[in-house]
């Protein structure tokens, strides 16, 4: 099995759990469910810069990253850095995240906030509403077709975004739903972990306009970003380049400035 199977056979267990504990209708009553939603997929298209920056504390690859600045500070230090908007890992057992962040990042900030999740289940679209994401990350490898027009409907019919995030062209081409707003590339092979931004670059020549493109993951420079711009990237999703500093917000500053 790889890392990402682990995952998803983990992830299955935790979500039945949480149904039996915490029902949908226990969701919807959400003080944050009823709230206007901020488009990233907008966002990105109208902005100079296309970052969205990450919280992240671990991953399986590189262990911890960061673990002792507060996700509250990082929120805002990414917005006032000008980050198009911020991706809240919430996952716990791999990740060390949790939806406290998501409410905690939303309390700090205005700008839109994905929930950066492993979903196999509608409930946590519920979930991510009710906690103040804008919008949601589906992976493809971990979904069949129908889960991902099953779960990029629902959350369009709760005004939320959606990044569909593919590894290769087998992946991307169950992916080019009209459900979907943005599709992100990720670089990081996660059978390996190995990161190569060729994958981006070869797969966006398929990706039609109407979608909003992203690249996913080794993205450490300036160089970088002005590169995959050449090949209709607008977003770009950077999380432990700025998550391993004592700083991420003016780490994330510095970099904006410069691609400026």
């Amino acid at each position: 099995m790889t890392i990402l199977d682990h995952i998803i056979a983990n992830k299955c267990k935790e979500v039945a759990a949480k149904k039996a504990a915490f029902p949908v209708s226990y969701l919807e009553k959400s003080a944050l469910f009823d709230r206007e939603t901020v488009s990233m997929s907008k966002a990105l298209r109208s902005s100079k810069t296309g970052i969205i920056a990450e919280h992240k504390r671990r991953s399986p690859s590189k262990s911890i990253i960061n673990d002792t600045v507060l996700v509250q500070d990082v929120a805002k230090g990414y917005q006032l850095a000008g980050a198009s908007g911020m991706s809240v890992l919430t996952d716990t057992n791999y990740f060390g995240g949790s939806l406290d962040d998501l409410l905690l990042a939303r309390a700090a900030t205005s700008f839109p906030l994905l929930r950066k999740e492993f979903i196999v289940d509608s409930y946590q679209i519920v979930e991510a509403k009710a906690f103040g994401a804008d919008a949601i990350l589906l992976i493809a490898a971990s979904l069949s077709s129908d889960e991902l027009i099953e779960f990029s409907t629902l959350a369009k019919s709760l005004h939320l975004d959606v990044l569909l995030e593919v590894h290769n062209q087998e992946e991307l081409d169950k992916s080019l739903l009209q459900t979907v707003d943005m599709l992100g590339v990720n670089n990081r092979n996660l059978k390996t972990f190995e990161v190569s931004i060729e994958t981006s670059k070869s797969l966006s020549a398929n990706i039609p306009n109407e979608f909003v493109k992203v690249s996913e993951s080794g993205i450490s420079s300036t160089a970088t970003i002005k590169e995959l711009r050449e090949y209709g990237f607008d977003g770009f999703l950077i999380g432990e380049n700025f998550m391993k500093t004592k700083n991420p917000g003016l780490s994330a500053k510095s970099f904006i400035e410069e691609l400026k």
